[in-house]
């Protein structure tokens, strides 16, 4: 295995199943971000919202978005693919993960589930108390991890 793909699956396992993140958006180069409860499924993460809600219409203006959390930041492209309760495999995660949100929302009409597709990702660790920067370009699949110095 390469040292991409051994450290992206060191990463996605890091990561876990769910976590509550910041979702950022953006419409007309106006920047709005909301918590958002997030699943990952071999990957690719999963959200869902209502189409009566601003992040809804901004991702269909614009679906590159990014989430963080944490010492994580993400910078992926969105999908709408229907309704939650369509995608089995997202609602046993979800369910798993967040289980008040997937009962109260998850099988309302207005909710839709989009996928987001990572194509960057960065996150800070340290290593015996030196601080590293971890990134990820997930198209190239290029892995750097370069020691914080400052100036």
């Amino acid at each position: 295995m390469d040292i991409f793909s051994s450290e992206y699956k060191a990463f996605l396992s890091d990561f876990g199943k769910g976590r509550k993140m910041v979702l950022s958006t953006s419409e007309n180069d106006m920047v709005s971000s909301r918590m958002m409860s997030v699943v990952q499924i071999n990957g690719i993460f999963y959200f869902q919202t209502d189409i009566t809600f601003r992040k809804y219409h901004q991702l269909l203006l614009n679906p590159n978005a990014a989430l963080c959390a944490d010492n994580i930041q993400i910078e992926g492209l969105c999908r709408e693919i229907g309704h939650p309760l369509d995608n089995k495999p997202f609602c046993d995660c979800f369910s798993d993960c967040f289980k008040g949100s997937f009962d109260a929302y998850t099988s309302l009409k207005n909710e839709r589930l989009f996928t987001f597709a990572p194509e960057y990702i960065e996150r800070w660790i340290y290593k015996n108390g030196v601080p590293f920067i971890e990134s990820f370009s997930v198209k190239e699949k290029i892995y750097r991890l370069n020691e914080y110095k400052g100036v």
